[in-house]
């Protein structure tokens, strides 16, 4: 029984995840070589249905971030990958909420220039307020 480790089971720390580029989700670091492309092929899918007026050009893949050791910068690098999938939400011309591309008609079903939704504050609500 060389193997066991006596005492309680200790934690181990979390797989690192990155951000796709694309869509914003987080991805462990051997998934998102998978996801990447089938995303960016989705994007594309999206972006073909729409009309011609409205079709953005393609996404592009930040560089990575270096730190001042010469070693790649995780933290700062999925930061930048963030910053660019929030870029590319595009933003209801009746509420002004940002939403990702193909999401925006399922939105936009409900959200009319008559009536259009109400915007989502950061403020407390008023059953939390009165705590």
């Amino acid at each position: 029984m060389n193997n066991f480790t006596p005492g309680p089971p200790r934690a181990t720390k979390s797989a690192p995840t990155v951000f796709c580029f694309i869509c914003g989700r987080q991805f462990g670091s051997k998934s998102i070589a998978i996801h990447e492309p089938q995303c960016l092929k989705k994007w594309h899918a999206e972006n073909e249905k729409l009309p011609k007026s409205k079709r953005r050009a393609a996404p592009v893949k930040p560089e990575a971030v270096i730190g001042d050791d010469g070693r790649l910068d995780a933290e700062a690098t999925n930061e930048v990958l963030w910053k660019n999938a929030q870029g590319l939400m595009v933003e209801c011309e009746h509420c002004g909420r940002k939403f990702n591309e193909d999401r925006l008609s399922v939105h936009q079903r409900s959200c009319t220039a008559d009536k259009p939704a109400k915007s989502v504050g950061r403020s407390r609500s008023k059953s939390q307020s009165k705590r």
